[in-house]
């Protein structure tokens, strides 16, 4: 079975397959990027074909923002890719009776450009009744700053090492080894390192495409 999607001119048919699945939403930033180094585009360039914002093109390779499948089929197009060779490594969740990730195997994902001493490795993503669930673990290195950001899911932190002062919009939360931290991630937030060592941080991050 296929659904019609019209982008400009074009009518894409796409199969029931690639209607928006909320465990591909921490992948799909990833595989936009990627594609988008290998072709040598900019984020304007791209942002400029599919007719959004280069903004909001930023904030869906970061995996701050949920994209419609409208808005993803035109980003898509704007790659200048078929659709098979963009979800190609691209998975779904299966009925997996648990996740083993090992160290080895956790890979460094990169948010906002040119933000220094800020280290995301992502461990695995998966599916929890109507919500997708992503684990990542991120290093903060002493002085390192960097803007506020949002994204469109809440988030858990996990204090492992370290102390922050965790700025949510206007206020300031101090947070220590072994404190837990859940908020909306659509507030604007940033966490800084106050210590003298490495922070080391869990953070959940809890999506859905709905909202």
């Amino acid at each position: 079975m296929c659904f019609c999607i019209q982008i400009g001119n074009f009518r894409i048919f796409v199969p029931q397959f690639y209607q928006m699945s909320k465990n591909l939403i921490p992948q799909l930033g990833r595989k936009i990027r990627s594609i988008r180094l290998e072709k040598k585009l900019s984020i304007q360039q791209v942002a400029d074909r599919a007719e959004i914002s280069k903004g909001m093109l930023s904030k869906i390779e970061n995996g701050r923002s949920i994209p419609s499948l409208q808005v993803l089929l035109s980003v898509i197009k704007g790659l200048e890719v078929d659709i098979p060779y963009f979800f190609t490594g691209v998975y779904l969740d299966s009925d997996r009776r648990y996740i083993h990730v090992r160290e080895k195997d956790i890979s460094v994902i990169e948010k906002e450009q040119d933000t220094e001493g800020y280290v995301y490795r992502s461990a695995f993503s998966s599916n929890v009744n109507t919500e997708t669930m992503e684990v990542v673990l991120l290093t903060i290195a002493p002085g390192s700053t960097r803007e506020k950001v949002t994204t469109d899911a809440y988030e858990l932190k996990y204090m492992l090492s370290g102390a922050v002062d965790y700025c949510l919009e206007d206020e300031i939360v101090q947070l220590e080894v072994g404190d837990f931290f859940f908020y909306n991630g659509r507030i604007p937030h940033v966490p800084i390192n106050t210590s003298n060592e490495l922070v080391r941080m869990l953070v959940v991050y809890f999506y859905n495409a709905d909202k």
